[in-house]
């Protein structure tokens, strides 16, 4: 397994596989199958995407540390990109569908509805990683500011998480909010429990 991700094709693999759910997306757009509301359903299926990809993320430190297997570092990069690719999508569904790509409707609309704002916040966060997650932003910020900066995915799980709970509240509907709660407490709650023990 270890031989395999040090592969030079292996950063391709996992590209291709991470953008297999794009490609999904995009053949049920052409086909017409994404059901009878399709802008609900492309708007909920990247949102949803958005939170696996995160989790991906999140779990390359520990996956890396517990398996002793240091090549998975080389995907997280990637892996965070998807994870901002997927939000954009989310957002750009949003924004086109919801609001027809009219701004001032969607400031005010993001404005007045907690939920979007929190999702939103999120997005601005991602933004901000996305930007600086290439070598000459760790030089230009230097390694300390950079990681601080970087620690910012904590933050953008936690609203993640919250912009989910806060759009299914008004269907009561919370069992998949659970799920990546759940998964992402554990996440989360190892890189505490590492921090509380190192000197």
């Amino acid at each position: 397994m270890r031989a395999a991700l040090r592969h030079p094709l292996a950063w391709w693999a996992v590209l291709a596989v991470g953008l297999l759910p794009l490609a999904w997306l995009v053949l049920q757009t052409v086909l017409d199958q994404l059901g009878p509301n399709p802008a609900e359903a492309l708007i909920r299926s990247t949102g949803d995407w958005t939170l696996r990809a995160l989790c991906l993320v999140l779990a390359v430190t520990p996956l890396r540390q517990l398996l002793g297997w240091p090549e998975l570092l080389r995907f997280r990069r990637m892996l965070g990109l998807l994870v901002f690719g997927y939000a954009s999508l989310h957002l750009l569904s949003y924004a086109w569908f919801d609001m027809g790509f009219a701004l001032n409707d969607t400031v005010q609309d993001i404005a007045k509805r907690p939920f979007i704002l929190v999702g939103f916040s999120a997005f601005v966060l991602l933004l901000a990683l996305a930007a600086t997650s290439f070598n000459r932003a760790v030089r230009w910020l230097g390694g300390r500011r950079w990681q601080l900066l970087h620690r910012g995915v904590y933050a953008v799980a936690l609203l993640a998480v919250l912009h989910f709970w806060w759009m299914r509240s008004g269907k009561q509907d919370f069992d998949e909010v659970l799920v990546y709660a759940g998964i992402l407490a554990v996440l989360l709650g190892w890189r505490a429990v590492r921090r509380a023990r190192s000197p």
